[in-house]
């Protein structure tokens, strides 16, 4: 099957038409039509239903997903190493970091890079440690720094980062100098990242501790704001306080303590290609000097 030709639908699919794949991939709409004909007709059943609002997969096409992923990828990598053969530097670099402590470092590395591999274009992509394992696992990052979690990937260890507790100042927990876990049961909790495999619910998992959640926020910077008018306390990695001023809230050492490796996470080197590798060698060499 024509690789070329998986990658096409699914950027049709992510498009949600064929004329804004087509004009995303440089292509007339007539060629990404014939393409998605050619290729039903080599799969033998219907790939798209189409309307007047776009295109969406079917059903059969849905399950054939993971694999047609898969086989772009493949026949991707396959073309950057036929480039890294005949001596060309091209390819795209999907790179990213959880963490804003970690941005300025990571875009000077791509600056750098970028000077003696002017052909290889580098995606700067931010989230959270869940969102880039799910895309290490459907190989649609290169390179992220993350807490470590378990997984088929190479990780390589830049700190050990301890769990704090953000309480309002005047909070009775102040004076002891710590925070127990087990206070998280019954003071309000604002939870950061709902829904998502955080660290915070690794270590209250780990404690059998079910946290009183009372409030919910999908930024660091909300959760400061409201653990400082006093909402209620949070639970937050030590480096999620680089570049806020934390002085109208208190941060204390858990008890037990909890610590968390945050590294940087990349495929396995069987899997990356040229570029990922020139570009996994670079950095690690940046962070020894």
């Amino acid at each position: 099957m024509d690789t070329e030709k998986c990658a096409a639908l699914l950027c049709v699919l992510e498009s949600g038409s064929i004329t804004a794949a087509a004009e995303k991939l440089g292509y007339t709409v007539s060629g990404v039509s014939r393409m998605m004909a050619a290729l039903e007709a080599e799969s033998g059943f219907p790939l798209l239903l189409r309307s007047k609002t776009g295109v969406v997969p079917a059903e059969d096409c849905r399950s054939m997903l993971p694999t047609l992923r898969d086989l772009a990828r493949l026949g991707a990598l396959y073309e950057a190493r036929c480039s890294a053969v005949r001596g060309l530097d091209t390819g795209v670099l999907r790179v990213g970091s959880v963490y804003s402590a970690y941005y300025d470092w990571l875009a000077q590395t791509i600056a750098s890079f970028s000077k003696t591999h002017p052909g290889i274009e580098v995606h700067f992509l931010q989230g959270s440690s869940s969102e880039f394992y799910t895309k290490l696992a459907q190989h649609e990052v290169d390179f992220c720094i993350v807490s470590r979690r378990e997984g088929d990937y190479e990780f390589r260890l830049l700190r050990e980062d301890p769990l704090l507790a953000w309480v309002p100042p005047g909070h009775p927990r102040a004076k002891d100098g710590h925070y127990p876990l087990r206070d998280f049961e019954t003071d309000p909790y604002i939870d950061t990242y709902p829904g998502q495999e955080t660290d915070n619910n690794r270590a209250f998992h780990s404690g059998g501790i079910t946290p009183h959640s009372r409030f919910l926020s999908r930024d660091v910077q909300a959760t400061h704001a409201m653990v400082a008018a006093g909402l209620g306390v949070s639970l937050n990695n030590a480096i999620l306080a680089h570049g806020l001023d934390l002085s109208d809230v208190i941060t204390l050492p858990t008890s037990p303590s909890f610590e968390v490796e945050i590294g940087i996470a990349a495929p396995r080197k069987e899997e990356r290609s040229p570029a990922a590798e020139h570009f996994l060698k670079f950095a690690l060499s940046s962070l020894k000097k």
